[in-house]
């Protein structure tokens, strides 16, 4: 019989404990990349993360008796703006780990069922994370390659866990490789140049951080103007899309991002930088004392790119704005010494994107999948 405990953020010790089951997890595998500490660490700590101005979080950790090391730890958001845009109750889980106990981790994800119910929700989803930007699902394909700078990797035994505890497969998201050599159609930029010409479409000129962040309020209109009509996202505020860029900025370099602009609206995004995974490897994910320096230097020498986040709102569509991305994603390839690209978590039901990637030469190589519970009757 498991001991499971649900740790209060206030106490230094829970949160190691929390915090550190994964380096000794993935000790002897050599594909794990150790997540920024500084990041995760704002995950369990309301004073400084924006989700807790508007929702709640527990976690939980499971030890085979009570003076022993955690075997396996979990994550419950009960995310209020998403609950209210998709009409749900739903519980997402999140940063699970687990030794392959199929016990503890079954008394885990029951306690956490309990709080999720306690706040009303009657389902449970996930992994899924505080914010749309978070990366989502359990990996089920492509454990031999080391994740992209941001994205989690797990044993191939997670699924079998989560299934043996009630879960069910949902949909699935996927990422690609693509040789930095690949040529892109010559049409593609033509195409480009033309519905820029007749459509009014710019694309934004950063030459600064403060270029970047003058644009937030009107980033996080153009967010909710994208997702407003479409299941399974969330709004956000100034305050979350800021947090967002904030750790976006420290690795990004400007002349990947790019903001497509209708006037002075921004209503398409291309977002690529480089990864640095190598490094978190080196440093295990520790800024201080001289992981900065690592970091810094790994981003100047890395050969990897990472696309991660493409995307146009609704009513720009079918205008021709995709190929200006695509185009756009060409130029950020060759603008510097990049061998290797990969195209981040696009989701399975997004057939058009994918074939028109697969087009290019992108061999989509890794698989994460969400799953879902119903924990309590459904709310009338």
């Amino acid at each position: 019989m498991a001991v499971i405990q649900q740790i209060h953020l206030s106490s230094r010790k829970q949160v190691r404990d929390f915090l550190q089951l994964p380096y000794r997890l993935y000790r002897f595998t050599p594909q794990w990349v150790p997540p920024l500490q500084a990041d995760i660490r704002q995950m369990l700590d309301p004073r400084r993360h924006p989700f807790y101005r508007h929702s709640q979080a527990a976690f939980f950790l499971a030890r085979r008796q009570a003076h022993q090391p955690p075997v396996a730890r979990l994550a419950v958001l009960v995310h209020r703006p998403y609950n209210l845009h998709n009409h749900e109750h739903t519980a997402f889980f999140y940063l699970f780990e687990a030794e392959n106990d199929l016990e503890s981790v079954r008394q885990l994800f029951s306690a956490g069922e309990q709080w999720a119910i306690e706040q009303g929700a009657n389902r449970m989803f996930g992994p899924k994370g505080f914010t749309p930007f978070d990366a989502m699902g359990l990996l089920v394909k492509g454990f031999e390659h080391r994740p992209a700078f941001g994205i989690p990797y797990n044993p191939p035994y997670y699924a079998a866990l989560l299934e043996s505890c009630g879960y069910q497969p949902g949909e699935d998201i996927l990422s690609g490789y693509l040789s930095g050599n690949a040529e892109f159609p010559p049409q593609i930029h033509q195409i480009a140049e033309k519905v820029m010409q007749k459509r009014g479409f710019q694309v934004a000129q950063l030459r600064s951080r403060t270029d970047l962040r003058r644009l937030i309020p009107r980033l996080s209109e153009m967010y909710n103007r994208a997702i407003m009509d479409t299941p399974g996202n969330a709004p956000i505020d100034s305050a979350e899309i800021e947090a967002i860029l904030r750790q976006v900025l420290f690795f990004a370099d400007l002349k990947l991002v790019k903001i497509l602009l209708k006037g002075d609206q921004p209503v398409g995004f291309l977002l690529a930088y480089p990864d640095i995974s190598a490094a978190l490897q080196r440093t295990g994910g520790r800024m201080w004392p001289l992981g900065w320096l690592d970091w810094w230097l790994e981003l100047k020498r890395t050969p990897w790119l990472n696309i991660n986040g493409m995307g146009i709102v609704e009513e720009y569509r079918g205008l021709g704005g995709t190929a200006i991305l695509f185009s756009e994603m060409h130029k950020s390839i060759q603008s510097g010494r990049f061998q290797h690209v990969e195209i981040v978590q696009i989701g399975a039901e997004n057939e058009r994107m994918l074939r028109e990637l697969s087009d290019l030469g992108v061999d989509f190589y890794k698989v994460h999948r969400l799953y879902h519970k119903q924990i309590a009757a459904r709310v009338v």
